[in-house]
């Protein structure tokens, strides 16, 4: 196939008009994406920095600052589309389509996904935190995109899902430096009351790991005077450290201290009587 010089001439004629209404929008075009990309750099290293100084799990953000680069590279990218003439409406409305049809398949995992962002970002707790939520309670081992993951004291792991957790309400039992422990000892009713105050207070609050008796938490009284014991309720404030065991060791404790004094330990007895039928 052979080209005539007048056809030849018209291409030439018809490539510099392009060239010539292109190039400076090409020219633009390129400038505008060498500035984006750096702009682009730039936001998601400042956001980086917001995250670290939120104290943001390490290893979230990562994930978190690529997610951001993607969708400024992406607004970058479709503004160069539009200045070079292609036409980006179509285009959008099909990646709007799918990602409707993506978030309706992953509607769970959106919501957790969303939830973990709530979290990460508002902090309701941390890791190492003891936390109650969903009927559980643990300490806070990890805090991922999508899951919470706790530990029992038994070494048990508990898989939370983020989005019902950041929706709900939770116990945080670690947000306070301190925290009150609470028994209630029951004695006889033929005990004397302050003989059994006189040595709760003497076993519990010498313990020096229990706060001075004057703070808040302090507190040693009758509660309740039950079917068959005098119920005493006590308080006391410890570090929120020293919690369990002070609970435990101070239960021990008082039940020796108890038994030392002669004060008595009401329990649930039965007596069955036995006749004999001739």
């Amino acid at each position: 196939m052979t080209f005539s010089t007048d056809q030849i001439q018209s291409y030439v004629d018809q490539f510099t008009s392009l060239a010539i209404g292109y190039l400076p929008k090409i020219a633009l075009a390129l400038v505008v994406l060498f500035v984006g990309l750096k702009l682009a750099k730039t936001l998601t290293k400042t956001f980086s920095k917001v995250l670290v100084n939120r104290k943001i799990d390490e290893s979230l953000i990562p994930f978190l600052s690529s997610i951001v680069s993607v969708l400024l590279k992406a607004m970058v990218v479709l503004t160069v589309m539009s200045m070079v003439g292609i036409e980006v409406t179509s285009f959008v409305a099909v990646l709007g389509a799918a990602s409707l049809a993506i978030g309706l398949a992953l509607q769970g995992s959106l919501s957790n996904f969303a939830g973990g962002v709530m979290i990460l970002l508002f902090r309701p707790f941390k890791v190492g935190d003891v936390l109650e939520a969903q009927g559980v309670i643990g300490s806070v081992h990890s805090i991922q995109v999508f899951n919470t993951i706790l530990k029992t004291v038994d070494n048990k792991t508990i898989i939370l899902p983020n989005g019902p957790l950041a929706t709900s309400s939770m116990i945080n039992y670690s947000t306070e430096e301190t925290r009150v422990v609470e028994w209630v000892f029951g004695i006889g009713y033929n005990d004397d009351i302050d003989q059994a105050k006189s040595v709760i207070e003497k076993v519990v609050f010498e313990d020096d790991r229990v706060l001075d008796e004057k703070e808040e938490g302090y507190f040693i009284n009758v509660a309740e005077l039950a079917d068959s014991s005098v119920n005493i309720k006590v308080r006391a404030r410890v570090k929120s450290d020293d919690y369990w065991g002070v609970f435990f060791d101070k239960n021990e404790a008082i039940k020796k201290a108890f038994d030392a004094a002669n004060i008595s330990i009401p329990f649930p007895q039965q007596d069955v009587h036995m006749h004999t039928v001739s």
